[in-house]
């Protein structure tokens, strides 16, 4: 089937709202995070990837349409190359606010300490904790990276390519740039930092 969208945006700048937003549209399944973790065997594959080797698309993102979060940003550049039709959407929020976000949520010691013991705990160390040099807590230098990485996306893709969103924007600029009507229904708002610490606390040990 092969990939008609393509997220290049970090995690946390409502890459879990745009899937559900995608997938609403019709190009779904998405790839998210979360599918990482619902499916630990996949685990193994994006270690390889980040570590470069050789991967086989195809059979890694069999079945999906979209991708949006990590693991697949990390290789927004390959995926587009292998992929020349897909479009590709940068989610964008303020840096300061997403700063804040992730060490509420993916940053905070408690959930790295637990990510560490799970399948993907080696993806996350090496591509995501390890793209920021593993200062996730130094505020000026994973904003600069976070601004760093946004303009390599519009360095490496063509504008007619790419659109770069905003998910409060809502329906109207999605449906545009995909070519698909927009519904009538509210756009989609999930995983919140006050979701992630809900999660969290049911998950964790009593």
């Amino acid at each position: 089937m092969g990939l008609d969208v393509i997220g290049a945006g970090l995690g946390r700048t409502g890459t879990s709202s745009l899937k559900l937003a995608l997938e609403r549209l019709g190009f779904g399944p998405c790839h998210h995070m979360t599918e990482l973790i619902a499916h630990p065997g996949t685990a193994l594959s994006w270690e390889r990837a980040a570590d470069g080797d050789a991967v086989d698309w195809d059979e890694l993102l069999g079945g999906y349409r979209a991708t949006t979060d990590w693991p697949a940003c990390t290789f927004y550049r390959e995926l587009a190359a292998y992929y020349p039709s897909a479009k590709l959407i940068l989610t964008r929020r303020d840096a300061e606010g997403w700063f804040r976000s992730t060490q509420a949520t993916i940053f905070s010691d408690a959930h790295l300490g637990a990510t560490e013991r799970r399948p993907h705990g080696a993806f996350v160390r090496k591509a995501i904790v390890g793209s920021f040099a593993g200062r996730i807590h130094d505020r000026e230098h994973l904003i600069a990276a976070y601004e760093r990485h946004n303009a390599e996306v519009l360095r490496a893709i063509p504008r007619a390519r790419l659109l770069v969103y905003d998910v409060r924007e809502g329906w109207a600029p999605l449906c545009r740039f995909l070519g698909v009507p927009a519904p009538q229904e509210p756009f989609p708002c999930a995983n919140t930092t006050e979701d992630f610490r809900q999660r969290r606390a049911i998950s964790s040990p009593r």
